[in-house]
């Protein structure tokens, strides 16, 4: 069963981590690229701020962004601003994130987020820290994979493999940590592969954040995955 309040404290954690990371930067550093294509830094906190407003939006009930236009827009619009005020727009809104999220409520409720996506409420917390979590390692300001809380990098890799579960264009696939952790994911169809590496390096593959090469493959090549 998740704990939607013990994932609230590790969430309040990991934003206490990336703003302190962050906070050693200058303004210069925001407008050089990201590990995200396409993306400064600005770009990821913007995104950042503005993805915890939007899960505000989700804990109230409402439309969880105007439109993906929208959206996009307004991380553009404030991907330029300096250091400081987008740290103290990351800080406040991740704030209100946590205040919303302390409010009474039914976490058993089904609620929608973006493309037709429906989820628990109780899972929402999980899909923040996995937002704070996975951009403060897009930022490249020296927090990797290899840095992330064990007991996070499970959680995202039994996520990631259910989401691809049963993916026709996934070969059936069976992901093996080396600390003897077992996911299963891919169709139905197809030869089975087996890919060996560490947890991290797994999370790496599985959310398109490295090319696979630090794993080992018996029965075929590594799957190409679809997009996030």
């Amino acid at each position: 069963m998740t704990d939607h309040v013990r994932d609230l404290e590790a969430v309040r954690v990991a934003t206490d981590r990336l703003l302190g990371a962050m906070g050693k930067s200058d303004d210069g550093a925001v407008a050089e690229p990201s590990l995200l294509p396409g993306w400064s830094r600005g770009h990821v906190l913007a995104h950042l701020s503005r993805n915890a407003d939007a899960l505000v939006n989700v804990l109230r009930g409402l439309p969880m962004y105007a439109s993906s236009e929208t959206r996009d827009a307004d991380i553009e619009r404030d991907a330029h601003r300096p250091l400081a005020e987008q740290l103290a727009d990351v800080e406040g809104t991740a704030a209100a994130f946590l205040a919303a999220a302390a409010e009474p409520a039914d976490w058993s409720r089904t609620v929608a987020l973006r493309n037709g996506v429906t989820d628990s409420a109780s899972r929402l917390p999980f899909r923040r820290l996995v937002e704070v979590e996975l951009h403060h390692v897009d930022l490249g300001v020296g927090y990797t994979l290899e840095d992330l809380p064990a007991e996070f990098v499970t959680r995202e890799n039994d996520f990631l493999a259910e989401r691809f579960a049963g993916h026709p264009g996934v070969a059936p696939t069976t992901a093996v940590a080396e600390d003897g952790a077992v996911w299963t994911t891919g169709g139905a169809e197809g030869t089975p592969v087996t890919v060996r590496g560490t947890a991290p390096e797994i999370l790496g593959w599985l959310c398109g954040r490295r090319d696979g090469s630090g794993l080992t493959v018996d029965g075929g090549t590594l799957p190409v995955l679809p997009p996030l």
